[in-house]
């Protein structure tokens, strides 16, 4: 079976779980025989890559482009990685980056980062809230301005994400040039991850005659709530109706596809994301300033409404109203990074959240390391990988009940992301409970290791061979 794969986002360039899941099915099923053509719209050689390794860039006859540069006439540049056997990666001129923010956030996003590397690491809410406040611009969407009191409901009307102005540009540069990269290759099957490459799926599957896939992560109404942005509503809809097969990462999302997309349930197949379990083997790191008598709660995740920052702030409050030795860490960026910041000063518990900007390779290893229990309070979260690499770490966890993991995890604790009372009740039950936190950390150590890529690699060749069945 030979797969012409289409995405936006693979490691080193990871901004949420689909660049960790194309790296873990991709590599499964380059492991079970799969031959792959994975284009992706930016090169993949990048020093913040850790565990893939660039070996052998392949020039295209007429004098290519090198490692990660392409030619004046647009000529894409081609990789192998040594983990990936059986891949071979596409890397084409286009930028897909699905989020946009003002130039103002950009620049004190820049500057957080900056005062996060000089403070060793983490930076708190009370440090950086007044300068933030001093220079506030509104930030749109679901990000809003400052928010001077205590946390509110989230919005769900509110969308949550900034697309950039010139993105369905690139979309459509994107398609056209995986179009006329796949007049030359041969391949079975088409399999295009989330939307912005449902486009090059169609155009692809067009152009060739091969059945499409399309391989649902996320959806416009994960992101946005109800207030969807009707253009990305049209291409999701049109991909996951123009597909013979949609792939979806969870129950969830498969009754969300049938509701709003229109699509019929038969058409749709759940495959679970999983987790590779290789430890860290990282001790306490002393640049952190934090106590070793401190418990640590952590937050990792792109800060969006999507993830529910506000709800995990608000339990914050409340568990600090019972325990003064514990320190609340938030690990991500988003467009809701300023307004938490200045949520968590206002609500008088700045001193005790701190902030590390967005964290990659071993700085998450790390983070998880510190980390007495990890809390994902999401609004709507399709599945959820996080969760799964805190169990790898040993790390007890509490989950959103609106998350497609709760379906596949049972040593976790539960709770609705608006029960911000339970949320707080089930914090200080682990972590002032020590025998609590152990069970859920044996147990969970033990449940995700019967998670595979492998058999999530194979789901997707039974679909691959289903689609194909039906073409003929």
């Amino acid at each position: 079976m030979r797969v012409f794969m289409l995405g936006w986002e693979f490691p080193p360039f990871i901004s949420g779980g689909l660049g960790t899941a194309c790296y873990g099915l991709t590599k499964a099923m380059s492991g079970i025989g799969t031959d792959i053509i994975f284009v992706i719209p930016r090169p993949i050689a990048n020093p913040y890559s850790s565990h893939v390794r660039l070996v052998s860039p392949q020039q295209r006859a007429g004098g290519a482009a090198g490692i990660g540069e392409f030619s004046a006439s647009g000529e894409s540049a081609e990789f192998r990685l040594d983990e990936f056997e059986n891949v071979r990666f596409r890397a084409i001129d286009a930028k897909l980056n699905p989020y946009n923010t003002p130039a103002g956030y950009d620049q004190e996003k820049a500057r957080l980062e900056r005062e996060v590397i000089k403070g060793g690491g983490f930076v708190s809410a009370d440090t950086i809230a007044e300068p933030i406040a001093a220079t506030a611009t509104t930030v749109g969407g679901g990000g809003g301005g400052a928010t001077t009191g205590p946390a509110k409901k989230v919005d769900q009307n509110q969308t949550n994400a900034h697309y950039a102005g010139n993105l369905m540009d690139e979309v459509a540069r994107y398609a056209a040039m995986a179009s006329d990269l796949a007049r030359a290759e041969q391949f079975d099957v088409v399999h295009a991850h989330d939307w912005m490459c449902y486009p090059a799926g169609l155009a692809v599957a067009g152009a060739s005659g091969k059945p499409l896939v399309v391989h649902v992560h996320s959806t416009e109404f994960d992101r946005s709530g109800v207030n969807v942005d009707q253009r990305i509503y049209d291409i999701e809809r049109r991909g996951m109706h123009a597909a013979l097969k949609v792939i979806a990462v969870s129950s969830l999302t498969k009754s969300l596809i049938v509701r709003h997309y229109g699509i019929d349930p038969n058409k749709v197949e759940v495959v679970y994301n999983a987790i590779e379990t290789n430890g860290n083997g990282l001790g306490f790191d002393e640049r952190y300033n934090i106590s070793k008598d401190e418990k640590i709660v952590l937050f990792l995740g792109r800060i969006t409404m999507q993830k529910g920052p506000e709800y995990f702030l608000a339990a914050a409050k409340k568990v600090l109203e019972i325990m003064d030795n514990v320190k609340f860490v938030m690990a991500g960026s988003g467009d809701l990074i300023r307004r938490t910041i200045e949520m968590a000063a206002a609500m008088g518990i700045g001193h005790k959240v701190l902030f590390t900007g967005f964290l990659r390779g071993a700085d998450v290893d790390r983070v998880f390391k510190l980390a007495d229990l990890y809390v994902m309070p999401s609004v709507s979260e399709p599945f959820g990988i996080a969760p799964l690499e805190a169990m790898s770490h040993d790390v007890p966890v509490i989950i959103s009940k609106q998350s497609g993991v709760s379906e596949v995890i049972q040593n976790a604790l539960k709770v609705d992301f608006w029960d911000v009372n339970e949320m707080a009740n089930k914090i200080v039950a682990v972590l002032r409970h020590p025998p609590l936190g152990q069970t859920l950390r044996q147990h969970g150590s033990f449940e995700i290791r019967r998670m595979s890529w492998t058999d999530a690699a194979r789901s997707c060749v039974d679909v691959y061979q289903q689609v194909v069945a039906m073409m003929k």
